[in-house]
């Protein structure tokens, strides 16, 4: 095409420059045609002006006007032109009174205006502008001629004049008229030379400009036929050219190749339809999707787009076969993400760029009772508040279109109206071009986990047996409170309340009832608070209280003592009757420190000094206290490592028949070789040691030491008598208990009757069904149990049935009245009875006197125990007691005084 439009170009050129030629031509003609009749008007008014100056005729003379009119027409158009200011039609209707070609006029005034110096025109316009004063002299000469016919017959004289000038004007006119026709046909001759060159040399040029731009062209065909290949084959997509009649392959690019796995010599030539795996509609070319038959039998994915081409002349479809893999992954992933949004229990928003809702999920509707189209187009923030009930900020949308999501809490509104709290989410999907494209909203209705964490806080900060406050939070609020007496200059006191005893009830009923009576306690605390005090349990029988607005520490001694008159009243739990007592101690901000955890500190030391000087009792702080807390902080310490130093020992207190006064056993009583403190006795040391959880180690220490001294005794050959050791609760309840003590009787050789276990009956109460279990096994072994202490604690006789148990020891509380006391004389009297009928044998502990030895002797007492017989006393003393060649009367043993105070 661009050949052809070439072509045509250059011959709408030539023709072009042959019509201006043609048009030069008619100008030149015009021109000749002018000067012609030019020439004849000027030669002819000379022979009308000659024969009318002879004959005088009228009509030689009109002849001559007419003529002369021609010139004067002719000489007015071409000053006019010259001028350059005339009118076009006034110069055309003077050009055509003197007979100019009237095709030729146009020229001639273009040539006249714009080339008057052209060669040979300028020469032609001299030659003619040379004749316009013989011609004016001419016409002046024809008015004289006919003034002088006018007035008479001229002389012959004159009319000789007459024409001899108009000759002698000819003479000058003819030559000159003769170089105008020479110079206008000469000017015609070189334009048409001019014309000829131009043609020619326009139609050479033209043809040379169009054989380069046919070579040009053809290059450029060439290219774009190997850019149309190269980007044929290198195209991303498969492209096939199918002959739309036969339905066979043509051409087939490279990643048509590629994709079917097939060389193109097998591809061309075959059909079209063979490529899919479903039917092709040849005759559609809509974008239709199929799958694509690769090597080895894959199938890939693909769209089809065809479209009808000729090519020379053949209907061809070119195919476009687009892989849609990813696509199809995508809408998969798509469709299992639309399936996933709406089975998730969340509820999701989807809203444009302007905030306006375009899509909810399932969820959304049914946690707020809004479908999708409830809420379309309408804004976002319309159902959702602050938790305060404030507009969503805009902030919260800078920050979003700042790149970061928004996560926290607001108020939603439900289709009913009402409100519940959730957790939102809101995020942004963006375009390339990092455009906000839509705002997605995660929330999820946070009502019971917010009920769950308000419940969660408040286990955290409160005891979930009483409902008070524990200690984290009794000491927070305790900062707060002294932070307001700062300000306030006030003084606030925390009393640090212990239960005495209480671990009794524990062991005697059960912890279920103690749990019980714990929260009876707890109610007696509250109704003693002041309206601003608080309460808090920050241990098992630990309770706190914080009384505010104080003016002195000693303002809160009402208080105290109302407090201790409440517990103590009998508590009525299930069936039970409880009396119970506390101790109180007392500090106060800022007389005894600046901050709760001191306070509690210095309450607690408070307390510990008030239970251990009197009970049912209260004591304000004082520093000395702490020197005791110190103390036993430093015991306990010190504790963890007599052990493993070897700091403990025993000594043995005997037990004698009350009849005979013989040595039938001893008792293993343990001592703590302080290196500094000297002898430590249990009772400093013992309670430290269960509440360290050690206790269980002192004992197997103990059993191991009186055994090893048994062992020993047998080998001195000192008489064999039983060995009494006491157990605690906590290792006599260990599944591995008996079978410890089996061990180490078997690897001591010693025989399980010259052992005796003590227990208290408290211990006995507390362990519970383990008790039965443990007493059926040792009385298997053969080793007997004492119920020491009987009496002093909540008595179940059952236990004393126990197969093991054959021995029941008379706390010496019961003792120390003997015999004056009528209480003391009954009690004893019926414990010795009741193991008389029950075949235990009874042991009398604290004997100091001869008047109690001899009432216990009376009642049938069989042992006993006491500084009366002998203080505990070492090992090597209870063998030279003991020994067979001791002296004689030493089956008594010695009385030793009872120790004076």
């Amino acid at each position: 095409m661009p050949l052809a439009y070439a072509l045509v170009i250059m011959v709408g050129l030539i023709l072009g420059l042959t019509w201006g030629a043609l048009q030069v031509q008619v100008t030149l003609a015009g021109f000749l045609n002018g000067e012609s009749v030019w020439s004849k008007a000027q030669k002819q008014a000379v022979i009308d002006l000659d024969a009318y100056a002879a004959s005088g005729e009228v009509t030689n003379l009109a002849s001559f006007q007419r003529n002369y009119a021609v010139l004067g027409s002719d000489r007015w158009a071409r000053d006019a032109i010259a001028s350059g200011h005339f009118d076009g039609d006034k110069v055309t209707q003077a050009f055509n009174r003197g007979s100019v070609i009237p095709a030729a006029i146009p020229g001639m005034i273009f040539i006249l205006e714009y080339f008057p110096s052209a060669p040979h025109i300028n020469a032609a316009l001299r030659a003619w502008h040379s004749t316009d004063g013989a011609i004016a002299e001419l016409g002046d000469m024809a008015k004289e001629l006919q003034r002088a016919h006018a007035a008479g017959e001229p002389t012959n004289v004159e009319l000789a004049s007459q024409r001899d000038r108009i000759h002698m004007l000819n003479s000058y006119i003819e030559p000159r008229t003769n170089v105008f026709s020479l110079e206008i046909a000469r000017g015609a001759s070189w334009i048409g030379e001019i014309l000829f060159s131009s043609v020619f040399a326009t139609a050479f040029i033209a043809i040379l400009l169009w054989l380069r731009m046919a070579r040009r062209i053809l290059v450029s065909v060439r290219g774009t036929e190997e850019r149309y290949r190269l980007l044929f084959d290198s195209a991303a997509d498969a492209i096939v050219m199918v002959d739309e009649t036969s339905g066979r392959i043509l051409d087939a690019n490279r990643t048509t190749l590629v994709w079917t796995g097939r060389s193109a010599i097998e591809l061309i030539g075959d059909r079209f339809v063979h490529l899919f795996m479903q039917s092709v509609a040849r005759q559609s070319s809509r974008a239709a999707t199929n799958a694509l038959l690769g090597a080895g039998g894959n199938k890939r994915p693909v769209e089809i787009q065809s479209s009808l081409v000729d090519w020379s002349g053949t209907p061809v479809r070119q195919a476009i076969i687009r892989d849609i893999s990813e696509r199809v992954a995508m809408e998969q992933e798509r469709r299992v993400a639309a399936e996933a949004l709406a089975s998730i229990l969340e509820g999701v928003i989807i809203a444009d760029a302007d905030r306006c809702i375009v899509s909810t999920n399932s969820a959304h509707a049914s946690i707020t009772g809004f479908n999708t189209s409830d809420l379309f187009g309408k804004p976002f923030e319309d159902t959702r508040r602050l938790p305060d009930g404030t507009a969503l900020p805009s902030s919260i949308w800078k920050n979003i279109a700042a790149g970061h999501n928004w996560i926290g809490e607001v108020q939603s509104t439900r289709r009913d109206g009402s409100t519940y709290p959730e957790q939102l989410s809101i995020s942004v999907i963006r375009d390339t071009d990092n455009h906000v494209l839509y705002y997605v909203a995660v929330f999820t209705n946070i009502f019971s986990s917010k009920a769950n964490q308000r419940r969660l806080e408040h286990l955290a900060r409160h005891d979930p047996l009483t409902g008070m406050v524990n200690r984290a939070e009794f000491e927070r609020q305790c900062s707060e409170a002294i932070a307001v007496a700062e300000r306030e200059r006030m003084a606030i006191a925390v009393l640090f309340i212990d239960l005495d005893a209480f671990k009794i009830v524990n062991d005697s009923y059960s912890h279920a009832i103690g749990d019980r009576l714990l929260v009876k306690v707890a109610e007696r605390i509250r109704q003693q608070l002041a309206e601003g005090d608080m309460a808090g349990r920050i241990g098992g029988d630990e309770f706190t209280v914080l009384i505010h607005r104080l003016s002195l520490r000693e303002d809160a001694r009402p208080m105290v003592n109302r407090l201790l008159a409440s517990l103590s009243e009998p508590f009525v739990v299930d069936e039970y009757e409880i009396v119970l007592s506390a101790s109180i101690g007392i500090a106060g901000y800022p007389l005894d420190g600046s901050d709760a955890t001191a306070l509690l500190a210095n309450a607690d030391a408070a307390m510990y000094a008030a239970k251990t000087q009197e009970r049912n009792a209260f004591r304000f702080y004082s520093p000395m206290m702490h020197a005791d807390t110190r103390r036993r902080l430093q015991l306990a310490s010190e504790l963890r490592q007599a052990l493993a130093r070897d700091e403990f020992h025993l000594v043995y207190q005997p037990s004698v028949e009350i009849r005979t006064g013989r040595i039938v056993a001893v008792e293993a009583l343990l001592r703590w070789q302080h290196p500094e403190r000297g002898e430590v006795m249990p009772a400093e040391f013992i309670p430290m040691a269960e509440s360290l959880g050690m206790i269980r180690r002192i004992d197997e220490w103990v059993l191991q030491a009186a055994c090893a001294q048994i062992q020993a005794w047998d080998v001195a050959g000192v008489p064999a008598i039983r060995v009494a050791v006491n157990i605690s609760a906590r290792w006599f309840g260990q599944p591995a208990f008996v079978e410890g003590i089996n061990r180490t009787l078997q690897a001591r050789q010693i025989s399980a009757q010259r052992l005796l276990l003590e227990i208290t009956e408290s211990a006995m109460l507390r362990l519970g069904e383990d008790t039965e279990r443990t007493m059926h096994m040792l009385h298997t072994l053969g080793i007997d149990v004492a119920i020491d202490d009987f009496g002093t604690g909540y008595s179940s006789m059952s236990y004393l049935k126990l197969p093991a148990v054959s021995y029941l020891k008379i706390d010496r509380s019961f003792i120390m009245g003997l015999p004056d006391n009528a209480g003391d004389v009954a009690i004893a009297e019926a414990m010795i009875a009741m193991s008389k009928s029950l075949g235990l044998t009874t042991i009398a502990e604290g004997i100091e006197t001869e008047a109690q030895h001899e009432f216990l002797l009376r009642a049938g007492c069989v042992e006993g125990q006491g500084y009366l017989y002998s203080y505990p006393i070492s090992p090597g003393k209870i063998e030279r007691l003991l020994r067979p060649s001791a002296a004689q009367g030493t089956t008594k043993l010695r009385l030793v005084p009872p120790k004076r105070t």
